[in-house]
């Protein structure tokens, strides 16, 4: 049967991460920098190792105010500085609860700015790298992250979203956006059946857009986040595959 990664992004202090936890094989934890704090990294931590949850940090802008939505300039030694201390910090609280930390994924404007940008991308990269080789650098499919990733020899995992709507380009329809996001859970599981079966999302405007999807990712702060975790589960495994961590391979 063929695998696929169902990841969430978990300890923003916003969502019921109990009731998603079970449903899902990966999780990125907020590292406190726009959600989150040590002890719901701590906790969060605990309820990802207790449903056998792969664990990722999950670093943003130091931007708490605006949930690191808000773009901001950033030189590359800042945004190494700021991934590798965030990156540590959730890794020291997984060493300690026994665990193993999996893979980083870059959150919210963070992550869409190294999509786009080599240099910052490139930045993160080497962060991921310096830290630890083998963990699984979680980016956007196709984007500069990824490329930054293989690169360096990382592992890379190339990411699709569930609820998010795409540009004829493969990025995410920015928030600004009224229609970035997909509000309802039968259109979402189709969106992810299509770019499961047919390795392709349909774009906005309507143009079908190949896509790689190494992971799928629900966001965990919409209210509905554990019914929507629920139903992609099904959907999912509807398609014909079994929803399994992406191996470390080192």
């Amino acid at each position: 049967m063929r695998t696929i990664d169902f990841n969430c992004d978990l300890g923003e202090d916003c969502g019921d991460d109990a009731a998603i936890a079970p449903y899902i094989s990966s999780a990125s934890i907020a590292c406190g920098f726009h959600a989150g704090s040590p002890d719901t990294m701590r906790r969060t931590v605990a309820l990802c190792l207790a449903h056998g949850v792969a664990i990722g940090a999950h670093p943003s802008h130091a931007d708490r105010e605006h949930f690191g939505r808000v773009a901001h300039a950033l030189s590359s030694e800042e945004a190494y500085a700021l991934t590798l201390y965030q990156v540590a910090a959730l890794d020291g609280l997984v060493r300690a609860a026994g665990g193993r930390l999996h893979h980083v994924k870059p959150h919210g404007a963070l992550y869409n700015q190294a999509a786009r940008d080599a240099g910052l991308a490139d930045a993160i990269a080497r962060a991921v790298r310096d830290h630890d080789a083998g963990l699984v650098l979680y980016g956007l499919s196709g984007s500069a992250l990824t490329t930054a990733g293989e690169r360096l020899g990382l592992q890379v995992a190339h990411e699709a979203f569930a609820e998010r709507r795409y540009e004829a380009d493969a990025t995410l329809t920015p928030r600004s956006q009224a229609d970035a996001s997909i509000e309802d859970l039968p259109t979402a599981a189709a969106q992810v059946a299509q770019m499961l079966d047919a390795g392709i999302v349909v774009a906005r405007t309507g143009e079908s857009v190949p896509l790689r999807a190494d992971s799928i990712c629900l966001h965990g702060d919409r209210a509905d986040a554990a019914a929507f975790a629920r139903g992609l589960r099904q959907a999912i495994e509807s398609s014909g595959f079994a929803i399994r961590t992406m191996e470390r391979l080192a």
